[in-house]
This record gives C-alpha cells, sequence and structure tokens, in this order.
C-alpha cells in the first residue's frame, strides 16, 4: 500500500525528539520510579534500596498515614492542616495582589512605569534564603515589626513562639467539649479548627510579598493583549470602571487566572525553603508541612520509606486539586 508524500516522517520525527524522551526518561521519570519503589520499603538510607536486603514494606508507609494511630499519623495530619490554612490564605491573597499591582502597572497615565514594574517584580527574583533571614529578624520579639506596632500601643506577639492558632487566640485557649471530645484522623476537631499560628502568618506575609510580582508579570502580558476596543466599546455603553473590569477585563483574563492560580496551588502544597529557614516547623509543629516533613523524616529519622510515602501523597494532593480547579474555573458553555 503507497505511504504517500508524508509517508517517511513519522520515523524522522521520532528520531528528532528521541533525545528528549532519552533526557526525560533518565532524569525524571526513572528517579521517580525508583521514588516509589523506596516508598514501598523500610530502607534507611544504607547501601542499595534496590537490593534484597531492603525489608519489603508494602502499603504499610501509605497506610499509617492514614489508618494507624501514632505520632506518624499526628505529624502527617498536622502537617495537611497547617499547609490546608497557608494554602487558603496565600493562593487568593496572592492572585488579587497580583491582578491588583497589573492594573496599576498597566494604567496609561501612570508615569514611571518601568520603575514600579521593576520594584514589584524584584523580590520575585531575590534569593528566598536571603529574605527569609531577614524577615526572621523582622519578625523577632524584638524586632522591626513589634516595633512598628508598639508606636500603636500594641504589645507585637512572640511569632516564632507562640503555638496558638488564631482562632484560638480571637476565642480563647479553653476547648469547647463538643470539638475537644471528638477527633478524625488522629486530630481533634478543635486542633483542626485552630487556625494559622502566628508564625505561620509571618511566613505567609514573606510568601505574598515574593511571589505577586511574578504573576503581575503574568497579569500584566494578559491585559496588553486585551482588545482596547473591548474597552471603548464599554466607555461608549457609558460601563463604569468597576463594570469595565467585571464584565469585559476579567472575562478575557481567564486562561491566566486558572494559570496563576495553579502554579500558586502547586507553589503552596510544595513550600519547604521559607519553613527550613524561618521555623523548622516550629513552634510546636504549626509551621510543619508535608513537603518539609518529607525531608525531615528522610534526612534526619533516616525512614526514607515514609519520607518517599509522604512525598507521593502530596503529589496525588497536588494533583486532585488542580484537576478540581480546571473543573471550577472551566468555559461554561
Amino acid at each position: 500500500m503507497p505511504r504517500g508524500i508524508r509517508g517517511n516522517e513519522r520515523p524522522a520525527g521520532w528520531l528528532f525528539v528521541a533525545p528528549a524522551l532519552i533526557i526525560l526518561g533518565l532524569f525524571m521519570l526513572l528517579p521517580i520510579l525508583m521514588a516509589l519503589w523506596v516508598s514501598l520499603t523500610r530502607w534507611n538510607g544504607q547501601g542499595s534500596p534496590f537490593t534484597g536486603d531492603v525489608p519489603f514494606a508494602g502499603l504499610q508507609n501509605y497506610t499509617r498515614l492514614f489508618t494507624d494511630e501514632g505520632l506518624a499519623r499526628q505529624d502527617f495530619m498536622t502537617s495537611i492542616r497547617n499547609n490546608a490554612y497557608y494554602v487558603l490564605l496565600v493562593v487568593p491573597i496572592q492572585t488579587v495582589l497580583a491582578l491588583a499591582l497589573a492594573l496599576v502597572v498597566n494604567n496609561r497615565l501612570l508615569k514611571g512605569k518601568g520603575f514600579f514594574r521593576t520594584a514589584f517584580y524584584f523580590p520575585s527574583v531575590t534569593s528566598s534564603v536571603a529574605i527569609s533571614v531577614v524577615f526572621l529578624f523582622m519578625f523577632a520579639n524584638g524586632g522591626a515589626i513589634n516595633a512598628i506596632l508598639s508606636v500603636f500601643g500594641i504589645n507585637g506577639p512572640q511569632w516564632f513562639s507562640d503555638p496558638r492558632g488564631l482562632i484560638h487566640l480571637a476565642f480563647g485557649d479553653q476547648a469547647p467539649a463538643l470539638l475537644a471530645d471528638h477527633s478524625l484522623l488522629g486530630l481533634s476537631w478543635w486542633d483542626w479548627l485552630a487556625g494559622p499560628s502566628v508564625a505561620m502568618c509571618a511566613i505567609i506575609t514573606l510568601v505574598i510579598w515574593t511571589t505577586s510580582g511574578t504573576f503581575m508579570v503574568m497579569f500584566l502580558a494578559a491585559l496588553q493583549n486585551v482588545p482596547v476596543q473591548l474597552e471603548e466599546a464599554g466607555l461608549i455603553d457609558g460601563a463604569s470602571a468597576w463594570q469595565r473590569l467585571r464584565h469585559i477585563i476579567l472575562p478575557q483574563l481567564r486562561p491566566t487566572t486558572f494559570l496563576v492560580v495553579t502554579l500558586g496551588l502547586i507553589g503552596t502544597w510544595q513550600v519547604f525553603d521559607q519553613i527550613y529557614v524561618m521555623s523548622q516547623g516550629n513552634p510546636a509543629k504549626t509551621t510543619l508541612t508535608p513537603a518539609f516533613l518529607s525531608y525531615r523524616t528522610a534526612f534526619r529519622d533516616f525512614d526514607y520509606g515514609s519520607g518517599a510515602a509522604i512525598s507521593f501523597v502530596l503529589f496525588l494532593i497536588i494533583v486532585v486539586l488542580t484537576l478540581v480547579q480546571r473543573r471550577l474555573t472551566r468555559e461554561r458553555d
């Protein structure tokens, strides 16, 4: 059967993409499969995990995170709680702030646009470790933040020493019997509803400040692609600035908003370096996150199987939340 004028293009195409496929397979797919195998063992870091001397654990490293009562499940659920509050605060605030900054620097009447765009974007390209150290000094008990609060007669909290959550601080430390006597996955309802600690709030402030600039650039690029005719049509029809933003600009930014929220979800569930530098999961594990817990379990407790299992559970959480977010923000017919 004749193959046609393009009959020989398929082998040539595979030949051209083969180097990229080989590199991705060796340096991404293969390490993932190796880590998946480690998550099914009790490897302690000594020797090779691919020998018969390493005990096989099966799914025990996963089940102990959800079903087995003990410290492993308690720490994992504490990290999920902390990270959930972190995501619920960081993603909406950084998205709204990035959009607001993009609208400001995209204003035709603004003078010095280059300066403001650089100033807003600069924190995003600065070393996260360096900025974390600076914020650690700012939020110290005798740091700049508490000094500013004292000017207004407010006694600043002990940012990285107080383990209480904001909800506990607002409603008191006495737990209602209904919440204290009932638990879910190893934590009482009172612990689930603690809210982020003041230490986590300091880290949230840092992350919002350093990430909004990057997302501002994305929104700015999208705003500059919005047809001018649409805004002019809105002006002719007598639409106010808020109406033009709501009914003209925001619908045009839907793909960019989806991208920003998706990247925000992925980044916030993977937060590690700020936790490592500023708190190490303290005080009282109120800044412990799954990514840091995976690192601590593997490289400090030398339980590489459980550490790898935590990382794969975190991967599944990110995938599921991304799919849910995609379904919620997709175009409606």
